[in-house]
């Protein structure tokens, strides 16, 4: 099983729609999937689910969200199990909380107090870990896509270093860049920040279940480009064939990377703008590649529909690749 995190400080680069799309396409693939909306707006369980269910969600007698998996941990009383909510036989999701903002502090003063050895403290650090790999184990996924919100707080670094491999959706501008910049730049810091406080942590307890901080980059997407002639139009390239040489040195600490967006190896796909597709996606509660003539899909959009297909087979094969995900197909 292998955590990704899709993540950009820059929002509206459309990152929470891709993880949606992703999720199904990695079940027409033959992946069980867990999908895990950590970010406190909640906008990839409105994708997931109708407005009824998002609805019972705000329930005060029900469990059903990420948050009333972490709040007994936080809080001392130890993990208490988590609620999976069934989107379809593959694909699983932890729901997200309105509410998981008011964790920012408790993940703050619990940063700061590892550096003492607390160990509740390294509790508090490791809910999402604990959460996210009881589910999974529940759920026999192959692999876990993790939403988080556009930000660099307490929330995110928590997550972020509970994970495997982090990815980045950009798109073609100044922000963007600085976003990879901004990110780059973090992560090192934190994992750095955590191995030092994972050296206080008590040697005579197991760490297995603390996080273990080894995220690693694993290459980036780039959003809604537009193309011509199946090429993107040069105007898009400008700022785009600058991502590879700032990807190589804030994400990969190299350089020499001055190659054009459509050569770099750490590009894992150009994602075009599907315009009408995305509203008649949401209206269906679809992803935009299984669109179907009753779902409004006809004339032009039928050809459109199929052209996301392949473009999102092709962008979860190569993350399948980049995370060896193919030997781990249907694993226990």
């Amino acid at each position: 099983m292998h955590k990704i995190v899709f993540f950009n400080n820059k929002g509206g680069v459309g990152k929470t729609s891709m993880v949606y799309n992703l999720s199904y396409m990695f079940s027409e693939l033959g992946y069980r999937v867990l999908a895990v909306d950590l970010d406190p707006q909640s906008n990839l369980s409105a994708l997931f689910l109708d407005d009824e269910r998002l609805y019972q969600t705000f329930d005060a007698d029900e469990k059903l969200t990420v948050l009333d998996a972490i709040t007994p941990i936080s809080e001392g009383e130890g993990f208490g199990g988590v609620h999976i909510e069934s989107v379809n036989e593959d694909i699983g999701l932890l729901i997200g909380s309105l509410s998981l903002s008011l964790f920012e502090d408790k993940f703050s003063d619990a940063w700061l107090k590892c550096l003492d050895g607390d160990i509740y403290s390294f509790k508090v650090m490791s809910a999402f870990k604990t959460a996210i790999e009881a589910a999974a184990k529940m759920h026999k996924a192959d692999v876990v896509l993790i939403d988080v919100g556009p930000n660099l707080g307490a929330i995110n670094r928590t997550a972020i270093l509970s994970t495997d491999t982090v990815i980045i959706p950009v798109a073609s501008d100044i922000f963007s860049l600085q976003g990879i910049k901004n990110l780059g730049n973090t992560l090192q810091s934190w994992k750095q920040g955590w191995e030092k406080r994972m050296s206080s942590y008590p040697e005579q307890r197991d760490d297995s279940s603390v996080p273990k901080g080894t995220v690693e980059p694993g290459g980036y997407v780039v959003m809604q480009y537009t193309a011509k002639e199946r090429r993107p139009v040069k105007a898009y390239l400008r700022f785009a064939d600058r991502i590879p040489g700032v990807y190589a040195e804030y994400m990969l600490r190299s350089t020499g990377q001055n190659i054009s967006v459509l050569e770099d190896t750490n590009c894992l796909g150009l994602l075009k703008h599907y315009h009408s597709l995305a509203p008649m996606s949401m209206e269906a509660n679809k992803p935009v590649f299984l669109l179907k003539p009753s779902d409004g899909a006809i004339g032009a959009h039928v050809q459109a529909v199929r052209k996301a297909y392949t473009d999102f087979e092709a962008l979860t094969e190569r993350i399948a690749r980049k995370c060896a995900l193919g030997q781990q197909v249907h694993s226990v």
